[in-house]
Parts: structure tokens; C-alpha cells; sequence
């Protein structure tokens, strides 16, 4: 479908970067499901900071599928190189930069979009990257700082001059966060510019939206971010009707809750027995946005501390819903 470096990519289906989302177990689930590439969570360059159980656990690709593409975030030039060494120590065989993430704590260190800002200095940063590994290196942007400075094609060409392998276009500006409608105007603006893999980011929600988007920007692929959360089988409907033009039957309840339950094994596993029903809380409120009915059991959910409890309680809960469903047939 696309090349990165090396690495052909046989799905024009990609999973965004999200921090606090796109842990090891959602990455391996989504690429189960048909993501051709997906993107960690964004590890800061300050490695200092990296001893922290947080930081660690960015940081573990054990078991990943190939290539593995951890993305870095930072405003300095000599600590994003010396962060991109030790990530492709550690395992990691794409190198991706943050230069779209509108989030305050990361903007006000001068990183994520904030950069869009300082176009010399996202030179000086993308040269020494490409120049620290002898790995492709990405990028990720917005269309700008805000809708009066939008410099997403001054940055993209910058990009390839200095040998930026592939480049992700979220279709906002920094100052637009995630609000309103994303823009795809910019996006095939940047495609037309560059000759370099571009993907299409924001508000890709379905199969014909993803259609639309590549068809209307010309972008190589789509990234999906916030309409896989709870819904980590979006990669293989879009996948699909890319391919063949046709539409997959929406997952049965049967298997929503297999999906589920694996994938909370797979947190548990990761995170432990304190914190795995944590972090699982949220996952399964994004679960439930597409089943009726049913926020009396998230709110017992979110109250559950062990496991096997909360394992316990999807088995029933949707065990119910699915009996319902049968008789009703």
C-alpha cells in the first residue's frame, strides 16, 4: 500500500498516537484488527524522566508486531536526537515526532503543536533527528498554530528536505484542539507539495468518511484516533471497504464481548492488579457508548478493584444482553 523506509505498510488503516490510550495491549488489539501500522504513545525526550513506572511502561514494545513506531515529543534539537538513539536502542524501528498534540502541558514546554510556531526551530529539530538514527523518521503536525497561520506546507516541505520518511496531517489547527470540523483543504494542499507518504487525520469516523477523505485529499492512508477508542474494530471495516468497496456487519454482541474481555485480560496483565482495573474503567466506558442500557453497570463497574470481578461482571452483563437478544429473535 505505502512505504516507510523498509517497511511496506499493507493497510491504509493507521492508529494515532494518544497519550493515556494507546498502551501496548490497544496497539495490539487494534493491529489484531486491521490497523497496518500504529504509533505508541508519545514518550517525552527528557530521558531522565524515564525511570518513572509511567515512562516504563511507554517504553515496553515486548511481543509487538513489526515495525514498531514510537513516537517522541520535546523542543529541544540535541535532546530529541539523544531520545530518538535510545528509543531505537530499546526496540523501536520507526521514529515519529510530535508536532500536533494541542495539549496545554505540552504546548507550554514549546513541544507538540506549539512548535508549528517556530518554524526554524522545527528544522533544527527534524535535521537532528533524521541525523541521530539510522532509522525513517516521521512526523506528525496540524495544519497550524491557528486558522490565521496555517504553515502546514511550509513544514511539510521542510519535512522532506530534511528526509522526513511519512508525515500525518491532523486537519485543525493547534488552537482549534479537537473542536469543530476538521478541514481536509490543507491536507491535499500538503499532498499536492511533497512527495512523501501523507496521512489524513481527524474526524475519520466510518468507512465511507475514510473513503471520502483519502479520495478528496489524496492523501496515502487515514489515522484514526478517538473513533477507535471503544470501537477497536473500525480498522477492519475501513480496511475492508477500502479494499473491496463493501461494508463488514457490525460485531455481535458475542464478539464485543470477547473483544472486551480480552482486551481487559490484556490490561491486567500489563499494568498489574492495582492499577490494570483502573486503567480498565475507561476502556469499557468507551465500550458501552455503543450498548443501551447500560450505565447503571458502568457506574458498578468503575466501583470494582479486583480483575476478576470486573471480568466477571462483563461476562454477566453482556451474558444478559446477548439472552435478551435472543429471544427477542
Amino acid at each position: 500500500m505505502f512505504q516507510i523506509g523498509p517497511y511496506r505498510i499493507d493497510s491504509q488503516v493507521i492508529l494515532a498516537p494518544m497519550a493515556g490510550v494507546t498502551d501496548r495491549p490497544f496497539r495490539q488489539l487494534c493491529r489484531n484488527l486491521g490497523a497496518g501500522l500504529v504509533v505508541s504513545e508519545m514518550v517525552t525526550s527528557d530521558s531522565s524522566l524515564w525511570g518513572s513506572r509511567k515512562s516504563q511502561l511507554r517504553l515496553d514494545h515486548a511481543g509487538e508486531a513489526e515495525p514498531i513506531s514510537v513516537q517522541i515529543a520535546g523542543g529541544d534539537p540535541e535532546t530529541m536526537a539523544e531520545a530518538a538513539r535510545l528509543n531505537a536502542d530499546n526496540g523501536a524501528q520507526i521514529i515519529d515526532i510530535n508536532m500536533g498534540c494541542p495539549a496545554k502541558k505540552v504546548c507550554k514546554k514549546a513541544a507538540g503543536s506549539a512548535l508549528l510556531r517556530d518554524e526554524p526551530l522545527v528544522a533544527e529539530i527534524l535535521k537532528a533527528v533524521v541525523e541521530a538514527v539510522d532509522l525513517p523518521v516521521t512526523l506528525k503536525i496540524r495544519t497550524g498554530w491557528d486558522l490565521d497561520h496555517r504553515n502546514a506546507v511550509r513544514v511539510a516541505r521542510m519535512a522532506e528536505d530534511t528526509g522526513i520518511a511519512a508525515l500525518a496531517v491532523h486537519g485543525r489547527t493547534r488552537a482549534c484542539r479537537y473542536q469543530g470540523e476538521a478541514e481536509y483543504d490543507t491536507i491535499a494542499a500538503v499532498v499536492d507539495a511533497v512527495n512523501l507518504p501523507v496521512f489524513a487525520n481527524g474526524d475519520i469516523d466510518t468507512p465511507r468518511k475514510a473513503r471520502r477523505v483519502l479520495d478528496y485529499t489524496g492523501a496515502q492512508a487515514v489515522m484514526i484516533g478517538r473513533a477507535a477508542q471503544g470501537r477497536p474494530w473500525i480498522f477492519r471495516e475501513v480496511d475492508h471497504y477500502l479494499r473491496y468497496g463493501q461494508w463488514t456487519p457490525e460485531p455481535s454482541l458475542t464478539e464485543v464481548r470477547d473483544i472486551l474481555c480480552s482486551h481487559l485480560r490484556e490490561l491486567y496483565g500489563f499494568y498489574g492488579d492495582f492499577m490494570g482495573p483502573r486503567i480498565a474503567r475507561k476502556h469499557l466506558g468507551w465500550y458501552l457508548q455503543t450498548v443501551s442500557d447500560s450505565e447503571s453497570f458502568r457506574q458498578a463497574f468503575n466501583r470494582m478493584d479486583s480483575a476478576q470481578e470486573q471480568h466477571d461482571s462483563v461476562q454477566h452483563f453482556f451474558g444478559q444482553l446477548i439472552a435478551r437478544e435472543d429471544q427477542a429473535a
